[in-house]
């Protein structure tokens, strides 16, 4: 197993790297809109959908949505206030999990709450691209995540005693969490530091790294609760060792929409 992980991932690593941080405009665009639909397909089974016509018929349905809005720009404040609105109510399901269940509205319902995942999530690399430091923020929301994702994974392992979301995740630890943060809080000071940021810059970005980490975690609870109420360990066996892009992507669908939302209202960008 090790040795297909360390494969898989020497053969996608230069493949990602390039596609996010080489491309621009339409060809990044496309880009992240081929992993966004893969993970369309892969989504329409933890939906219930099995035969593999169902799930590329979803799969079409992203790319053409993702189509749409990028000829259609102006619709970019919605789509992320939508995003944003959703991961609300998704921390609202996860904490609630598996009551919640109820609520997500049968297999349509889940087709929709794919769609809330994957197309804000596409919207916020579109914008990044187009605002000031454009690879630098894609470079930000990731190291963010994955600092948080490390953070958690030692200081889980070392102190973890309490439960997160056991009903959904057995794994995670309040201890985790709050490691996972610290770490990526102290990332956020040493660039601020860095970068002479101002103490209300500062306050801002710590506050908002800490928003961003915290919906991360709501991003991969969120798939880790539909994946347990479908009876799936993975999203599918797209990458061999590292289980589905799903898998790979599931805190950053979370954290990028929230992240261009937050950098938008500090005047990043216009939309």
């Amino acid at each position: 197993m090790l040795k297909q992980r360390v494969i898989t991932a020497l053969v996608l690593l230069p493949v990602a790297l390039g596609g996010f941080f080489l491309l621009d405009g339409q060809a990044f665009a496309l880009f992240i809109g081929a992993v966004v639909s893969l993970g369309g397909w892969e989504w329409a089974r933890l939906a219930g959908f099995t035969a593999q016509l169902q799930r590329v018929a979803y799969a079409c349905v992203v790319a053409v949505l993702l189509f749409g809005l990028y000829q259609l720009p102006a619709l970019a404040t919605w789509v992320l206030l939508v995003g944003v609105v959703w991961w609300v109510l998704a921390t609202l399901l996860v904490l609630g999990y598996p009551a919640s269940s109820r609520y997500w509205g049968g297999a349509p319902g889940k087709l929709l709450i794919g769609l809330l995942i994957l197309l804000p999530a596409w919207q916020g690399l579109v914008l990044f691209k187009q605002w000031p430091l454009a690879n630098g923020l894609i470079l930000a929301v990731m190291v963010l995540v994955w600092a948080a994702d490390i953070g958690a994974y030692f200081s889980g392992k070392a102190f973890g005693k309490r439960k997160l979301a056991p009903r959904v995740s057995p794994g995670k630890s309040w201890e985790g969490l709050i490691g996972g943060l610290l770490t990526s809080v102290l990332i956020t000071a040493a660039v601020g530091v860095y970068r002479g940021w101002s103490g209300g810059e500062m306050t801002l970005g710590l506050l908002g790294a800490a928003v961003v980490v915290l919906i991360s975690v709501v991003g991969d609870l969120t798939e880790s609760m539909f994946k347990r109420q479908s009876g799936i360990k993975d999203s599918s066996n797209l990458l061999p060792g590292h289980g589905g892009v799903l898998d790979r992507i599931d805190s950053l669908t979370a954290a990028i929409p929230v992240f261009a939302a937050l950098l938008w209202l500090a005047g990043w960008g216009a939309l």
